[in-house]
């Protein structure tokens, strides 16, 4: 109980940033980034954590793409005839992914679901292709790609901001996943720069010195969650939130990409 007694409070704040418009592809990110604060009489300080969704991301890095440019192979019609989706979509699907993990058959209330790897080894629907608070227009159907390298788009949104702030500063690229053994999307880290996606506590001392054998804290994909709260995943419009209060500055910055996260496929249980 004294031992509890002892630990300070501590804080955590987060700060949803107003007036980021719908991007188009060349949009200068950071620019508007850097604008909004000064909008909202904000400044970044050291050791400040900005969580960007990827859509703004993925939009300012012009990863649309027509349906009506799509070719769909005959493993694509086949797997859209199972799943009820569209051939085109999951001919870009198919594109983006490394594997077909799982998918589903579609019934007569709804389509199937597709599960696949990336390229970054991120398993997740659709390869993460959305078409949701993606502009369209009639026929000229659109659909959003994840970045190519989530964690190079974080680490150059960082280098960018911290070269204009002259502050230490961590970025994380989000996104809304499902998850094993429950329902509903949280927030999941994509792309990360400036702290560790994952944080090894093995060999560290629990409240009565016993070591922590197992426990390792996947923070970049709960920093990612915290912040979707305030971004929402339906017209809210916040997709920029600022993370103030947790010190990562005590970590290397060498441990900063998603690739710890990942587990290697020969250890998923549910593959």
């Amino acid at each position: 109980m004294n031992v509890l007694c002892k630990q300070p409070p501590v804080s955590l704040t987060l700060t949803a940033l107003s007036g980021i418009p719908l991007l188009s592809p060349g949009d200068n990110l950071v620019s508007l980034i850097l604008q909004s604060l000064k909008q909202s009489n904000l400044s970044l300080e050291n050791g400040d954590i900005l969580v960007i969704t990827q859509k703004v991301v993925s939009k300012a890095e012009g990863r649309y793409v027509r349906l009506a440019d799509i070719n769909p192979s005959e493993q694509a019609i086949n797997l859209a005839e199972s799943t009820g989706k569209d051939p085109r979509l999951v001919e870009l699907i198919l594109s983006e992914s490394r594997e077909i993990v799982r998918h589903s058959k579609r019934t007569h209330h709804s389509s199937g679901v597709v599960v696949a790897e990336n390229y970054q080894g991120v398993v997740l629907a659709n390869a993460g292709i959305d078409s949701s608070n993606v502009e369209s227009k009639g026929e000229d159907e659109k659909v959003l790609l994840l970045p190519i390298d989530p964690d190079k788009s974080a680490n150059n949104i960082k280098k960018s901001l911290q070269l204009k702030t002259k502050v230490r500063l961590a970025v994380i690229i989000n996104d809304s996943l499902g998850r094993a053994w429950r329902n509903g999307t949280t927030g999941t880290a994509l792309g990360v720069s400036g702290i560790p996606a994952l944080l090894d506590l093995r060999g560290r001392p629990d409240l009565f010195e016993k070591p922590l054998r197992v426990s390792e804290e996947a923070i970049a994909d709960e920093l990612s969650s915290a912040a979707s709260l305030l971004q929402g995943q339906a017209d809210e419009g916040r997709p920029i939130v600022l993370i103030r209060g947790f010190n990562f500055l005590e970590f290397t910055a060498s441990d900063t990409g998603i690739s710890k996260l990942i587990r290697p496929k020969e250890k998923d249980l549910f593959r």
